[in-house]
């Protein structure tokens, strides 16, 4: 191929997205590990604290989330290994349930009827995009951005992360359950 046609090919489908209209914006989870896992999500939208699950993601795939400019800079994730068990969670707990959900609010779980779930917290520095890697413990490849706009957050199965209450929360998500 001409050198001059493989310069205009490359510059083309760098432009593409801006001509389409495709945002580079989304909050995406990649699962880096063998196994199928599903996921939820927490985060403050403007009328308060929501959760929703599931995503089923095949091994060694990536899915979109959240789709758009991201809204909070906080967001909490939960997961679970579905082929060889364990979980990467923390200490942002938050409602959920077995079946596909759309939850508002963190306060009283259990009384309401949701479990109460440790949720680890990604702190996306106000960015428009993120995505989050989950990965076997065994992998210990270093940390780094898929693309620009888009850091990485590595979590293994039953990582902890430190204490963290939800910013700007309402009082504390611990409040309507057993204390840990």
């Amino acid at each position: 191929m001409p050198r001059r046609l493989r310069r205009t090919l490359a510059v083309t489908a760098c432009l593409l997205p801006l001509v389409t209209g495709t945002a580079f914006a989304d909050f995406r989870l990649c699962n880096n590990t063998g196994s199928r896992v599903g996921v939820a999500i927490g985060y403050k939208d403007k009328d308060g604290w929501v959760t929703e699950g599931w995503w089923n993601i095949s091994a060694r795939s990536c899915e979109t989330l959240l789709q758009g400019p991201l809204v909070a800079r906080y967001y909490y994730i939960y997961a679970v290994d579905y082929d060889r068990g364990g979980e990467w969670s923390g200490q942002a707990f938050m409602c959920s349930r077995e079946k596909e959900f759309t939850i508002r609010g963190t306060d009283n779980c259990l009384a309401r009827g949701y479990d109460r779930t440790g949720f680890f917290e990604v702190d996306t520095g106000e960015q428009r995009s993120w995505t989050v890697q989950l990965t076997d413990s065994a992998e210990t490849a270093p940390e780094r951005p898929l693309a620009p706009l888009a850091p990485t957050v590595r979590m293994a199965p039953g990582q902890r992360e430190p204490a963290t209450p939800l910013p700007t929360a309402p009082p504390a998500p611990s409040a309507g359950g057993a204390s840990e």
